[in-house]
């Protein structure tokens, strides 16, 4: 399912966040965002970033098209900042790309309040990341951009944050995600409940087989406690499936999170 491209030129980097991105030229002739794998966070926050985008396409949301693009390491050798050279070297092989959205404006809560947000998509999208556990869609950073009028959804690389230790994921499953009460399109929602009840079904075994089983070996290195990529992929999939089975925890937090706001 993971298209993959070449990138045959380093543009420039981008300087937001902590993954420092780069824009590069690729073989499809496209402008991509590279998420390194050589980055602080690592592989599997490319993991994170695959399985929670795509999570959220296919309920519909608006998310840039996703593919997996190889690096040679000589592509920062002309760039003059050595942070960057050793970022491009250290992620030698494929990583993970996001479709360039030019002349994309970051979101701002205290324009968007003058402003219509659609209160069904701010419901999608608080579901979404409530489902995958992603502390990073906050006023301080909302990762999302306006785009030809429309909201995207961006940088999902902190979501799933229990594949870092995997310490007792059947349990950590079942839990709410109480960090959801920080949600930048709380506010703006209408019912969680109602925006479960149109995507809970949605996303099934198969799906999920298919957006883990498309996660490259080399994002999954052989962990002490999840072991193999085959046993890693495995434990995402149980992980999620736990997460979805009714009741809904994470459901009842961010309806009350809601009523509260």
């Amino acid at each position: 399912m993971m298209r993959t491209v070449v990138a045959t030129r380093y543009v420039t980097p981008l300087r937001e966040g902590g993954s420092l991105p780069g824009l590069v030229v690729a073989d499809d002739e496209c402008l991509h965002v590279v998420k390194c794998r050589g980055a602080g966070q690592g592989p599997r926050a490319l993991v994170a970033e695959w399985i929670a985008g795509e999570l959220g396409r296919a309920i519909g949301l608006t998310v840039p098209d996703l593919v997996g693009i190889e690096v040679d390491a000589k592509l920062g050798n002309a760039e003059p900042d050595q942070e960057i050279h050793d970022l491009v070297r250290a992620s030698d092989g494929l990583n993970l790309g996001m479709d360039f959205l030019p002349g994309a404006l970051g979101f701002n809560r205290a324009v968007a309040t003058q402003e219509p947000i659609d209160a069904g998509f701010a419901a999608d999208t608080v579901w979404l990341d409530a489902l995958v556990t992603n502390p990073d869609r906050t006023v301080q950073n909302p990762n999302l951009l306006v785009w030809h009028g429309r909201l995207w959804l961006i940088d999902h690389g902190a979501a799933l944050y229990i594949h870092h230790t995997w310490r007792d994921p059947d349990e950590h499953a079942r839990r709410p995600f109480e960090r959801i009460r920080d949600h930048v399109l709380l506010p703006f929602a209408n019912s969680i409940e109602a925006a479960d009840a149109r995507h809970a079904d949605r996303i099934d075994q198969e799906l999920l087989a298919a957006l883990v089983d498309a996660v490259p070996d080399e994002w999954l290195p052989l962990d002490p406690v999840a072991g193999d990529a085959d046993d890693q992929r495995a434990a995402y999939i149980r992980y999620l499936s736990r997460r979805l089975e009714a009741p809904r925890s994470f459901v009842e937090e961010a309806e009350r999170a809601r009523r509260a706001a």
